[in-house]
């Protein structure tokens, strides 16, 4: 899949807010960001600042208390329902199905999507992780970095336009980690994916061209390569 700059998630003076013992928490406001098919994105702050909030809204997958997420593809404004279509999550915790090997947990995506060819696309994109000689052995035979390559596999098999992470490698050894990372970027490059991730890992979060750090109830957009997209915040 060639990359399309045309294509993007715009956020719009989002805010996300949630009620605990009857008071209202905020955690962040009036946020606008684009992100850009092709590009990297690192989310980081402190435990419960809203990053994992952020990433779901990023995805379409939850809605905003305030402002509003658009889909643009080719500048076509669309339906967050096809957003989700587009989009590949990767999970901390892996969620690979404990009853399926390698290859199912890869090609179930697919297969529930009814598309051909579910099994050689899975092979395929388990060789390109890594894991060629682990097709038939399921999750509970293969260690954490395997099954987040697993993980990251069964991601990408249907060529989604984002990948959204959300702390990859906070499992993970430091070598596993750094393994993981190597074949997550090349793996998005290759397919031409945006990459967005939430990450203590300041390693990690160094090698994306975008950091969103949340600081004190405030969230920056911090460039490594270039000056590309703003973020405003309150």
């Amino acid at each position: 899949m060639s990359i399309n700059p045309n294509n993007r998630i715009e956020l719009d003076k989002v805010g996300q807010s949630f009620t605990s013992n009857e008071h209202e928490v905020l955690l962040f406001q009036d946020l606008s960001i684009s992100l850009v098919q092709g590009e990297s994105y690192a989310i980081t702050g402190p435990s419960g600042s809203g990053k994992s909030s952020l990433l779901m809204l990023m995805s379409g997958l939850e809605l905003p208390s305030k402002g509003q997420v658009t889909y643009l593809q080719n500048t076509h404004k669309l339906p967050l329902s096809d957003l989700r279509g587009e989009i590949g999550f990767i999970f901390q915790q892996f969620h690979l199905l404990p009853e399926l090997d390698a290859l199912n947990n890869v090609a179930l995506p697919l297969k529930l999507r009814g598309q051909k060819g579910a099994e050689e696309k899975a092979k395929y994109w388990l060789t390109r992780v890594g894991l060629a000689q682990r097709l038939k052995h399921k999750p509970q035979q293969l260690s954490g970095g395997e099954q987040q390559r697993v993980a990251i596999a069964r991601a990408l098999v249907f060529e989604p336009k984002f990948i959204f992470a959300d702390e990859p490698t906070g499992n993970l050894d430091t070598k596993s980690a750094k393994e993981v990372a190597d074949i997550l970027f090349s793996c998005c490059l290759e397919n031409g994916a945006g990459l967005v991730m939430v990450t203590h890992s300041e390693t990690l979060a160094a090698r994306a061209q975008h950091i969103l750090a949340f600081k004190n109830g405030q969230c920056e957009l911090l460039e490594h390569e270039h000056d590309k997209g703003k973020v405003h915040y309150a």
